[in-house]
C-alpha cells in the first residue's frame, strides 16, 4: 500500500470536515444538484478528450498505482539481477527456473533465459513490455490530470447556475442568502476534488512512471547482462549508473571500506 496517497486524503477530508464542523452544520455543505454538476461534468468533459475505454482502464490502473504500487529500490533490484547472474554462473541458465522474484519484467526475464531465447528476442519483448506498461500508466496520469483541470471549472459553471436561479427569484429576500450558499458550493466541490483528489494523484503518477521507466530499463540491461554471460560483479558495475549520485558514492565508500 502507498500510505503517502492514502493518509494524505485522508488528512485532508479530516482538516476539511473539521473545519466545517467548528462553523456550523455538515448538513448545510451536502447538495446533490452541485456534486451531480461537478462529477457528472468533469466526467463527461473527460470521456470527450479520452475514449470510453481508456477512461475505465486509466482509472483503474492509475488508481490502483497511486494507492498499492510498491516502491523498487533500483539497489534492490541491482542486488536481485547480481545474484540472478551468480545463479547463472554456478547453475546455468536453468538454476533460474522458479526463481521467486515478485516483479513481472524481471520474473518473464528471467524465464526467457532458461528458456533459452535469442537475445534480440529478449530485448525487444521485454522492451515492449516496459513501454505498454508506461503507456498505461501515462494514460492514467492524463485521465486524472484531466479530471483535476474540468472540477474546478464545472465548480464555476454551477455557480453561474446556481447565481442566475438567485437572481430569478429576487422577489424573495430571505432565500437569497441560502441560495447564495448552495451556488457557492459547487466551486467547494470542484476545488476539493481538483486539489485534494485527483491533481495530486496525477502527480503521483507522473513521479512513479519517472522510476518505473528507470527501473524497467535497468531490468531490461540486466537481464541482456546474465544472458550474455557477464559475471555477478560487472554486472553490478554496470548497473550501478542506474543509482543516484549519492547512493553511487555511499556504494562506492562501502566497497572502499
Amino acid at each position: 500500500m502507498d500510505l503517502a496517497t492514502i493518509i494524505g486524503i485522508i488528512v485532508g477530508a479530516a482538516v476539511i470536515a473539521f473545519a466545517i464542523f467548528m462553523g456550523g452544520s455538515f448538513g448545510a455543505f451536502v447538495d446533490a444538484p452541485s456534486i451531480l454538476i461537478v462529477i457528472g461534468g468533469g466526467f463527461a468533459a473527460t470521456l470527450i478528450r479520452f475514449p470510453l475505454a481508456g477512461v475505465l482502464n486509466a482509472l483503474i490502473t492509475g488508481g490502483r498505482v497511486a494507492f498499492t504500487h510498491k516502491k523498487v529500490e533500483p539497489r534492490e533490484l541491482i542486488d536481485k539481477i547480481a545474484r540472478m547472474g551468480d545463479i547463472v554462473r554456478r547453475q546455468g541458465p536453468l538454476g533460474l527456473e522458479g526463481l521467486d522474484l515478485d516483479e513481472p519484467n524481471l520474473r518473464k526475464g528471467a524465464q526467457y533465459i532458461a528458456d533459452g531465447y535469442d537475445g534480440a528476442f529478449i530485448r525487444e519483448s521485454m522492451e515492449l513490455e516496459r513501454d505498454q506498461y508506461l503507456a498505461r500508466l501515462s494514460e492514467g496520469q492524463r485521465v486524472f490530470k484531466s479530471l483535476g483541470d474540468a472540477a474546478p471549472a464545472f465548480g464555476m459553471i454551477g455557480t453561474i447556475v446556481g447565481l442566475v436561479q438567485m437572481l430569478g427569484n429576487m422577489d424573495d429576500p430571505s432565500a437569497i442568502g441560502p441560495a447564495m450558499a448552495v451556488a457557492l458550493l459547487t466551486t467547494l466541490y470542484g476545488a476539493v476534488i481538483a486539489n485534494l483528489v485527483c491533481l495530486p494523484i496525477s502527480d503521483k503518477l507522473n513521479a512513479k512512471l519517472d522510476v518505473e521507466e528507470v527501473n524497467q530499463t535497468l531490468i531490461i540491461d540486466g537481464i541482456m547482462s546474465i544472458r550474455d554471460g557477464k559475471s555477478p560483479n560487472l554486472i553490478r558495475e554496470m548497473l550501478v549508473a542506474y543509482l543516484p549520485e549519492h547512493q553511487r558514492e555511499a556504494d562506492t565508500e562501502l566497497k572502499a571500506a
